[in-house]
């Protein structure tokens, strides 16, 4: 009879589950379906709510017109070299924040809070002038760096309280046995946040992922700008390639959508493999 009863219930989740899927894929399914769509239709009759799929095989050649994989691959450093180098600098210092005590320990946490108050518009001027005595203008890595000191302190933050929450005494039989602060640190604490750690690495990816801002500044070379600043410059005077721009912005989508669907599962499973028994 339990089994019974649940079945309404049941169809009922799994109705809101399909209609909130639909919902939160059909923006995906409408570029695909604007990239597949003639300039001309869109702005005389509009798009059909069905795609054209015979019209597939013009999509490789107007991502190759717009160099469209050269974007993609520019975005891509600028994510990646942000995540690796937040990850790091960030379990480094979360660590410190939760297990030691030293000296303005209270004002290097509220630091690295603080940056979250500044705008990045308010500091372009700044990081220009920066950027121009390191030689960094036109470089990538110089946009790396920059996306890393606005990610780099929200993923301390997200690593520093899972660290809080495993147990010292842990730490403290490895130091009786003999193993190092450097071992604690990769062998036993890192482990135990992975979940923590990939939440931040969805975070910070996503971070220099949209970079924009300092891209459109800093980058001056058509061949250096990430995805962001390439769809920002298909915005004509006169006339805009809407069915372009969406086929780029569906290329430019997908990596991310991959990447978090990835790491999500790393979460999920990482909350009951990484769990520590009091």
């Amino acid at each position: 009879m339990s089994t019974i009863r649940r079945k309404p219930g049941q169809i009922v989740v799994w109705v809101l589950l399909a209609l909130v899927t639909l919902f939160a894929a059909f923006p995906i399914y409408w570029m695909f379906n604007t990239a597949l769509s003639l300039t001309s239709e869109l702005y005389a009759t509009g798009q059909d709510l069905w795609p054209h799929l015979e019209r597939l095989p013009r999509i490789p050649g107007s991502l190759a017109a717009v160099n469209a994989l050269g974007l993609l691959r520019n975005s891509a450093f600028i994510a990646t070299g942000t995540t690796i180098l937040s990850l790091v600098m960030a379990t480094g210092a979360a660590y410190a924040l939760s297990r030691f005590k030293f000296h303005g320990k209270g004002f290097a946490g509220f630091f690295l809070f603080a940056t979250q108050m500044l705008p990045q518009a308010l500091l372009v001027v700044p990081l220009f002038a920066l950027f121009v005595t390191l030689g960094l203008i036109n470089n990538l890595s110089g946009l790396v760096l920059a996306q890393t000191a606005f990610s780099m302190p929200v993923a301390t933050f997200i690593m520093k309280t899972a660290i809080d929450k495993i147990p010292y005494e842990i730490e403290e039989s490895a130091r009786v046995d003999g193993c190092p602060q450097l071992g604690q640190l990769s062998l036993i604490v890192v482990p135990l946040i992975l979940p923590s750690m990939a939440a931040a690495a969805v975070v910070t990816f996503f971070d220099g992922w949209n970079e924009f801002l300092f891209a459109n500044t800093f980058i001056s070379s058509a061949e250096k700008w990430p995805a962001s600043v390439g769809l920002a410059q298909f915005m004509g005077q006169y006339a805009t390639p809407l069915s372009t721009v969406m086929a780029t912005a569906l290329v430019f989508t997908l990596p991310a959508l991959i990447f978090f669907l990835i790491v999500q599962r790393r979460i999920i499973s990482g909350i009951t493999a990484g769990a520590v028994k009091g």
